[in-house]
């Protein structure tokens, strides 16, 4: 006995509803999309507190700058305070006087580009930044022109030493 086959004629895939959405939504998503710009800022670790500070010179420079809730501290690692504590205005650090500060700094020592900066747990992110900044660039007076100058642009960053506090008995 013969075996009738039927022929089937291959089905077409529709795709023509899906292109009409694609044509639509492309347009849409390319609209709406929020195109941002990233910054980035080369850091760095700072020096283990162990390192061997008998080969430097008496002349040589380790700044740190650290950010309290009410002061910003301008020190050298080797020969300590190096100005009186900077006090914070309503906004935060007030990053005017300490790129002042940097630039007397800078003047003394041309050679030097690291700085580390220290932070309290409780610092806010713009502050931080707002140092770094102060830190690693500023302006200066080129005769009668204004230009910009690297300070130290070679940044550490870390956690604030803890201030010790004595508890006063009664």
């Amino acid at each position: 006995m013969r075996v009738r086959r039927l022929r089937k004629t291959p089905a077409h895939l529709e795709i023509t509803a899906f292109i009409n959405l694609i044509v639509v939504l492309v347009p849409f998503l390319l609209s709406t999309a929020v195109f941002t710009r990233l910054s980035v800022i080369d850091l760095s670790l700072p020096a283990q507190s162990s390192e061997k500070l008998r080969d430097l010179k008496e002349n040589d420079l380790k700044l740190e700058i650290i950010i309290r809730p009410t002061v910003v501290e301008v020190n050298d690692q080797l020969g300590g305070q190096l100005m009186d504590p900077i006090k914070n205005d309503a906004s935060g650090p007030d990053v005017r006087t300490l790129s002042v500060a940097i630039l007397m700094i800078k003047n003394k020592f041309p050679d030097k580009l690291d700085a580390t900066v220290l932070a309290e747990p409780n610092t806010s992110y713009d502050n931080l930044v707002k140092v770094m900044d102060a830190v690693r660039a500023g302006h200066v007076a080129n005769g009668t022109a204004v230009v910009k100058a690297d300070f130290f642009p070679n940044i550490s960053i870390g956690d604030a030493p803890i201030v010790q506090t004595v508890a006063v008995k009664p």
